[in-house]
């Protein structure tokens, strides 16, 4: 406002406006200066020396902040991932603080019904609840999160009653003024309203989701993780420290007057995020043997089926099991189909062991494995009779043939040459019973007896893979890498990142590991007990085996069987090694034009899940060249 007079005298006009500004500035550092020594002042006065404990807890508070640890993602062999953890968004109401004026645009957000979300939100403010989990698992590309961030950003009209006085008259107010008369309104409800954000009625806070991009043909081998976000079983338990990581977590100091005034943060466990861990897997080899083993279990109506291939250093590229659910699914959870049969089941693995028992003898000079030398089959021994069956191929076959044909008679005459010490110190060597240390907390190691409990009985049976032994799959399978490392069994590796002892056992020699190698190649023919695992165009090598199914400690009285085959590809410096097992299969056919129905043995069952999982690693693998044979 501009006085007239100041006119005459310009310059008082300028001193003016210039102590104004000055003024106003002085005012602004003063309220800044009264604020923080309030601040000040209120924090030193919480620690001062006369203050006492209670009277310290009164004035200030603390929060717990956790920040959470990345669980680490679990690779295969060529960094493909195997389970990873998804961040998403979950949606929390706060619904003591939202107005109806918000829930239609706020449903419209949520892509709900509007009246739904109307009634969820009574129910939990007549509860005074201030807690309400709308929306979970919702990714970041979600179109419910870009519409949840858009409204947040909206202004909404809001009108809230509030106790106030009627409106009076100019005349009243200007009375009211000059204090001639006091004046005030009837008292009534006031709708007061104002454009208003949604803010803290709505919070979007960080989750995460563990995804398994293989489903179920990796479940068994992986396991998955709980409702918490640890590992239930398989690597994700096994493995649970590292790939866990450690939260972080901070303790806040704050006074209760001011929230945001935080003071003297101690930081009591530093934010580790999980580790890496990468196996010796290779997801395109896990698929397909997989697939085989599904298919097989459903046309011979298995009870399971099981499958392990290894490389010739131990490493495991493939390790299946069917059944297996989908982890992604959380409302499916049989823990049998989370089972990893290849570790943890015990199994007598019947005609598998032979070539074992042939190669023992071979190496120790007991036989020559010759096309010129006979075993004799004419005379029965202990338990096992001969008859037209047994003889069939005459009263003296060779070493090759008693392989071939899976001749327990012959097998058993060749263990009479050898010494219960000399098998058991084999077997020992060849791992049986020893834990493999791949996924500790579930394997089972198996069993041998020593050979000063064995009768007669015992190790002629050891012979063809029963009596005083049983082993899990992985066991078999080491003991088949003799054939690819020279008559040395190297340890198996699952995990690619991990130091594993280097060193191979070496239990048989050279020449006596390629002689019955050679014979084995005579298994997976046409003439051969192995016939359908054979593979126009390369040479494969393998053992079929059928064994009773023990059940409670005493065999099946129905019958059941396990059905396996034993196989590796090429026959000289083998690439591939593999074994099968089949649980009970129940129907099985001859191999030809007339599919007749056939008892259910490893050649009928199991050696057509090595030849169809075979042909697709083969013909992806350019490297193994195809024979004349």
């Amino acid at each position: 406002m501009k006085i007239p007079f100041l006119k005459k005298f310009p310059g008082l006009e300028k001193v003016q406006g210039y102590w104004r500004r000055q003024g106003f500035v002085k005012f602004i550092f003063t309220a800044l200066f009264a604020i923080f020594s309030y601040q000040a002042i209120s924090i030193s006065n919480t620690h001062k020396p006369g203050l006492s404990v209670q009277e310290r807890a009164h004035n200030q508070a603390n929060k717990l902040q956790t920040n959470t640890a990345r669980r680490g993602d679990i690779l295969d062999r060529n960094g493909n991932i195997l389970a990873s953890s998804r961040l998403l968004k979950r949606v929390i109401l706060d619904p003591m603080l939202i107005d109806p004026a918000f829930i239609p645009g706020l449903a419209q957000a949520l892509n709900m019904n509007e009246e739904k979300l109307s009634t969820l939100l009574a129910k939990k403010r007549a509860i005074k609840s201030r807690y309400l989990p709308i929306k979970k698992n919702i990714t970041l590309t979600d179109p419910i999160l870009e519409n949840l961030i858009a409204f947040k950003k909206q202004r909404v009209r809001v009108c809230i009653k509030k106790p106030g006085h009627a409106k009076i008259s100019l005349t009243d107010k200007i009375l009211n003024a000059i204090n001639w008369q006091s004046v005030t309104g009837e008292k009534i409800m006031i709708n007061r309203c104002s454009k208003k954000r949604i803010g803290q009625a709505v919070v979007l806070r960080q989750d995460t989701q563990r995804y398994y991009p293989k489903s179920a043909s990796m479940a068994p081998l992986l396991g998955r993780v709980n409702s918490e976000n640890k590992g239930g079983s398989g690597i994700e338990a096994e493995f649970e420290n590292v790939l866990a990581g450690v939260d972080g977590k901070n303790h806040l100091n704050f006074l209760k007057k001011s929230s945001k005034a935080y003071f003297n943060p101690q930081v009591t466990a530093q934010l580790l995020h999980g580790q890496n861990i990468e196996l010796t897997i290779d997801t395109d080899i896990q698929y397909h043997a997989y697939a085989a083993i599904k298919k097989s279990v459903l046309k011979h109506e298995a009870n399971s089926g099981s499958a392990i291939i290894l490389s010739p250093n131990g490493e495991v590229l493939a390790m299946v099991n069917y059944p297996a659910d989908d982890p992604n699914d959380k409302s499916l959870y049989n823990p049998s189909h989370y089972r990893n049969r290849v570790l943890s089941d015990k199994v007598e693995p019947g005609s598998t062991m032979k070539p074992f028992t042939m190669l023992l003898a071979l190496d120790q000079g007991k036989i020559s494995a010759e096309d010129g030398e006979l075993i004799d089959v004419s005379k029965s021994i202990g338990h096992l009779k001969t008859n037209r069956e047994v003889r069939k191929y005459g009263d003296a076959i060779t070493v090759k043939k008693i392989l071939q044909k899976s001749h327990n008679l012959g097998t058993v005459n060749v263990s009479e040459r050898l010494s219960k010490e000399a098998m058991y110190n084999t077997w020992n060597k060849l791992g049986f019973s020893h834990p493999l240390g791949l996924i500790p907390s579930i394997e089972n190691s198996g069993s041998l007896r020593h050979y000063s409990s064995w009768g007669m009985m015992d190790k002629r049976t050891l012979s063809f893979g029963y009596g005083p032994m049983n082993t899990n799959l992985a066991q078999l399978a080491r003991a088949y890498l003799v054939f690819a490392n020279q008559g040395a069994m190297p340890s198996l590796k699952l995990i690619k990142n991990m130091v594993y002892n280097e060193e191979k056992v070496q239990i048989f020699n050279k020449k006596s590991t390629d002689k019955i190698a050679e014979l084995l190649d005579s298994v997976a023919s046409n003439d051969g007990s192995g016939y359908w695992s054979s593979i126009k165009g390369y040479s494969i090598a393998g053992k079929t085996g059928t064994a009773e199914m023990s059940i409670n400690g005493s065999y099946d009285k129905n019958g059941a069987q396990r059905t396996f085959f034993a196989g590796f590809v090429p026959v000289k410096k083998p690439k591939y090694i593999m074994l099968v097992r089949l649980d009970h299969p129940k129907k099985c056919y001859s191999k030809g034009k007339k599919k007749l129905k056939r008892n259910c043995q490893g050649s009928n069952s199991a050696a057509i899940v090595f030849n169809e999982t075979m042909k697709h690693i083969l013909t992806n693998d350019k490297s193994i060249k195809m024979s004349l044979r």
